[in-house]
């Protein structure tokens, strides 16, 4: 194998945090000091293709059709040198990847490639990872990929200091409830504060991280519960309540971490004004400006239609609980 060109590629989702991951109990091997609860979903997809070639003199990475910058690559390398490690493969990569939808922007876009990463890597190398190894590889590039493993509904334990195996499992199939999330798109470009820095200064900050970790494991249990009866009620008033923690650490970090838009509040708006009408949809956020709007069905379109006519809302789709990560070769 060492002397031959073997390739596979992968497409894998992005996924929506209903319970939030925010803070680290090891930030070296990126354990989460929460549970998180996540919906796996089909519009937001990652492709990625891992090609190792004995005429590679050193490891080439791009992302969606440009040259990936240092820090971008340094990540990716450190998954295929793991994965190299684990095959015995000495071989440089070629790895291609490409979001359909915005990158580092507040939409999980880590998620989807580093799940669709540590995918195409094994199946090229030759691994037959289970989806638990694959989550616990996954995981340790992006604790939010080891979700996009799995479809559907997923679940991934907090951790603790040295664990080097967590990894997420599925709590429900994604034809466990045909619910919908409208992502509502509020200002173009990457956030200014990535999702790791602003975790530790929180953590070293925020003198409410640690109400915040108290409290995010209720949550999730409220959820994961919420899921399994598919209580849209309590799912929505529990999902809202951890994001508006979640963001409360950041805000409150020094200096304070403010991902919010002029948009985001005006959609948060719009959202407390359907229900006010009656309409059951619930608002959750990333660490981003972006709003997504959990709904039945049925409300999905007076939902989306609520959200273009939002000032500052750029663009609208609504998404479906989504699939397992793919492999092809």
């Amino acid at each position: 194998m060492n002397d031959r060109v073997t390739e596979a590629s992968a497409r894998a989702c992005a996924n929506i945090a209903l319970a939030k991951y925010w803070g680290k109990a090891d930030a070296k091997r990126n354990v989460p000091a929460v549970p998180s609860i996540s919906l796996t979903l089909d519009q937001l997809v990652t492709e990625t293709r891992v090609r190792f070639d004995p005429a590679l003199p050193s490891d080439v990475v791009r992302l969606d059709g440009r040259r990936a910058t240092a820090a971008e690559a340094e990540r990716v390398v450190t998954m295929l040198d793991r994965v190299r490690r684990e095959s015995q493969l000495r071989l440089s990569a070629h790895v291609t990847s490409h979001n359909h939808f915005p990158t580092a922007a507040g939409l999980a876009s880590s998620a989807s490639g580093f799940a669709a990463l540590a995918a195409a890597t094994c199946a090229a190398a030759g691994l037959r990872f289970n989806a638990r190894r694959l989550s616990a590889l996954a995981r340790a590039s992006s604790a939010s990929a080891a979700r996009s493993i799995y479809g559907g509904f997923v679940e991934l334990p907090a951790g603790s200091r040295g664990d080097v195996d967590l990894a997420a499992r599925q709590i429900a199939p994604p034809e466990h409830w045909n619910l919908r999330l409208v992502v509502a798109l509020t200002e173009l470009g990457e956030k200014k504060v990535g999702s790791t820095e602003g975790m530790e200064r929180s953590r070293k900050t925020s003198p409410y991280y640690q109400a915040w970790l108290d409290q995010a494991p209720k949550w999730s249990r409220k959820i994961k519960r919420a899921i399994k009866e598919r209580d849209l009620d309590t799912l929505g008033s529990a999902m809202e309540q951890s994001t508006l923690a979640f963001h409360c650490c950041a805000i409150t970090s020094d200096p304070p971490i403010l991902y919010w838009a002029p948009a985001t509040l005006a959609a948060l708006a719009t959202v407390r004004g359907l229900r006010e009408r009656g309409v059951p949809a619930w608002a959750t956020m990333d660490a981003g400006p972006h709003v997504k709007v959990l709904c039945e069905v049925g409300a999905a379109t007076r939902v989306r239609q609520a959200l273009d006519r939002t000032p500052g809302v750029t663009r609208t789709w609504v998404a479906k609980p989504g699939p397992d990560v793919e492999v092809h070769r």
